[in-house]
């Protein structure tokens, strides 16, 4: 009873939170609608595995893709690790908090990437969709024809979003050398839209794989001749994996 008052009271609800001061101390604005992390004034605390991963991936001068970029933690740690000679594409298919990412990155400091924010769901095939707003939390959203998390709670709305392939973004915005992927459950779908990228770009990736779609995903990285590893193994302990892991760095 407690969490549902919680979910409740903040539906809609915006804060201002800072970065950690080793990336970069950027003010965001986020939303416990998102999660009910955000609640927490440390950001640092909300996802620390993410924060290490950026820390670890992005390169001074990298070119970095968010796809499912949420509130922004990723593509705000990277536009600092990047530097002002990097790139940083946010898309988000949640038109709410694609507005936070626009106001987070309105002003980005100088010595940071610039930020373009996209607000369009990244699939198999561009086009439109119907998107399933998650009751619990907006960080559970997801493509209305994928199942989504146990995280989501329900469906408190859908509403139509335009969807874009990975190949397609490459039109319109330069290649990246990092893309990371979060899209509750239409990895696999999002992946079969890349095969340019991925033949040809070959940009490391940092995705989450669920577990029903770890065998299919597995064997569409290798078929383009990419090894796969488990994100939260120690970087020295890492060995390369037959079948996705839950966060799975794909090195060319």
């Amino acid at each position: 009873m407690l969490r549902l008052l919680l979910e409740r009271l903040s539906r809609n609800r915006v804060l201002r939170r800072r970065l950690p001061a080793d990336l970069g101390g950027h003010t965001l604005f986020v939303s416990p609608d998102s999660a009910m992390s955000f609640w927490r004034r440390d950001l640092g605390r909300v996802d620390p595995l993410l924060f290490r991963l950026a820390r670890e991936l992005v390169r001074p001068g990298a070119t970095v893709w968010d796809i499912g970029a949420n509130v922004g933690l990723f593509a705000a740690a990277a536009a600092f690790l990047a530097g002002p000679s990097g790139a940083i594409l946010a898309v988000e298919a949640d038109d709410w908090l694609a507005g936070l990412l626009r106001r987070s990155f309105s002003t980005p400091p100088a010595d940071h990437a610039r930020i373009e924010v996209l607000s369009a769901a990244v699939a198999g095939r561009a086009g439109f969709a119907d998107f399933s707003l998650a009751s619990r939390g907006r960080a559970a959203s997801h493509l209305a024809r994928t199942a989504g998390s146990t995280q989501a709670g329900g469906v408190r709305a859908v509403h139509k979003v335009v969807t874009v392939t990975l190949d397609g973004l490459l039109k319109g915005f330069s290649a990246p050398d990092l893309v990371k992927i979060d899209v509750e459950g239409a990895e696999l779908e999002c992946l079969m839209g890349a095969s340019q990228l991925l033949g040809r770009r070959r940009p490391t990736l940092l995705c989450e794989v669920t577990e029903r779609n770890a065998p299919e995903v597995g064997r569409l990285l290798s078929g383009h001749g990419y090894r796969l590893y488990d994100g939260e193994a120690a970087p020295d302990r890492r060995q390369p994996l037959a079948v996705p892991a839950w966060n799975t760095i794909a090195v060319p």
